[in-house]
C-alpha cells in the first residue's frame, strides 16, 4: 500500500483532489440551506453522492467538515503591502480574499447560531477561519505604526477588528452588502481619521 494513500489514522484511504472539493461544495450547499445545527454527515453524503463512510475517512465530525468547507471559500489571506495604511485596508477587504462577497455573508449568517451554541465549533471557527484574517489586520496596523502613518499609541486590539465589525453590522442589521465604495467610505471617514487623530 502506498504511503500517499494513507491518512494519519493508519490505513484509511484519503479523500482528496476533485472529490474532496465536491464534498466540501456540497457541504456549503447544505449549510446555506439548513444551517449548522441541522446539517448532518448523512445530508452532505447524499448531496455529494458519497457514502457516509467516505466522509468519515477524511473528517471525524461535522465540525472539521464544515470548517474545511468554509476555508474553501475563504483561503488563508495574504497581507497586502501597498506601502499605504489606507490602501492596505482597502485591498484587504475589497480584494478576492476580502469579506464583501454575498455568498460569504450568507454562509456566515448560517453559522452565527452555532458560534453561540457550540463551543467546539466556535473555537475552531475563531482559530482557523477568523484568526488568519485578524492576523492580517494586526500586521497592517503594525506596519502603519512603523511607517509613522498612524498614532504610535493606537490600541491595535481595538482598531484591528473595527472595519470588519462595521461591515458585518451594516450587512446583517441594515441589509447593506459591503461593496468597495462602502468599504472605502468607512476607511476614509472613520478608520483613517480615528487612527491618525492625536488624543489629548
Amino acid at each position: 500500500m502506498m504511503m500517499s494513500s494513507l491518512t494519519g489514522h493508519g490505513s484509511r484511504p484519503r479523500v482528496e483532489g476533485d472529490r474532496e472539493r465536491e464534498i466540501l461544495e456540497s457541504t456549503l450547499e447544505v449549510l446555506s440551506e439548513v444551517g449548522y445545527d441541522r446539517l448532518t454527515m448523512d445530508a452532505v453524503a447524499k448531496r455529494a453522492k458519497a457514502s457516509k463512510a467516505t466522509l468519515y475517512r477524511r473528517w471525524e465530525a461535522k465540525v472539521s467538515l464544515v470548517i474545511d468547507a468554509l476555508l474553501l471559500t475563504k483561503p488563508a489571506p495574504e497581507t497586502p503591502d501597498t506601502g499605504s495604511f489606507r490602501e492596505d485596508l482597502i485591498a484587504a477587504y475589497c480584494g478576492p480574499e476580502g469579506m464583501i462577497q454575498p455568498q460569504a455573508l450568507s454562509l456566515f449568517s448560517s453559522v452565527l447560531t452555532a458560534i453561540q451554541r457550540d463551543p467546539e465549533f466556535a473555537s475552531e471557527f475563531r482559530t482557523k477561519v477568523i484568526g488568519p484574517k485578524v492576523a492580517v489586520s494586526f500586521e497592517i496596523y503594525e506596519r502603519a505604526k512603523a511607517r509613522g502613518e498612524i498614532r504610535g499609541d493606537l490600541p491595535i486590539d481595538l482598531f484591528a477588528p473595527a472595519l470588519a465589525g462595521i461591515c458585518l453590522h451594516r450587512a446583517f442589521m441594515l441589509g447593506e452588502i459591503p461593496d468597495q465604495d462602502l468599504v472605502t467610505r468607512i476607511v476614509d471617514e472613520l478608520i483613517v481619521p480615528a487612527a491618525t487623530h492625536t488624543v489629548a
